[in-house]
């Protein structure tokens, strides 16, 4: 049997990241997502919207239905 799997461009937050550390990020999301590490990816707060910054995937967790995304911010273009 398969598992849905999406690959994703860029990180949308919608909101819902949670601050770690000074600029490293957590995220949870529904599904199986993949996305590429170690190389800069457009953040943005919706899927159609202006991108807020820029940051880099660090750490990926894959389990029970959902994604777990652990970035690092590494550019701020806006903070609204």
């Amino acid at each position: 049997m398969g598992m849905p799997l999406e690959i994703q461009t860029m990180i949308v937050t919608n909101g819902k990241e949670k601050r770690i550390e000074h600029n490293l990020f957590i995220l949870q999301k529904e599904g199986y997502r993949l996305y590429p590490l170690d190389i800069p990816l457009e953040v943005r707060r919706t899927k159609h919207g202006e991108a807020t910054g820029q940051a880099v995937v660090k750490k990926l967790v894959l389990e029970n239905g959902t994604t777990i995304v652990t970035y690092e911010l590494i550019a701020l273009h806006s903070i609204n």
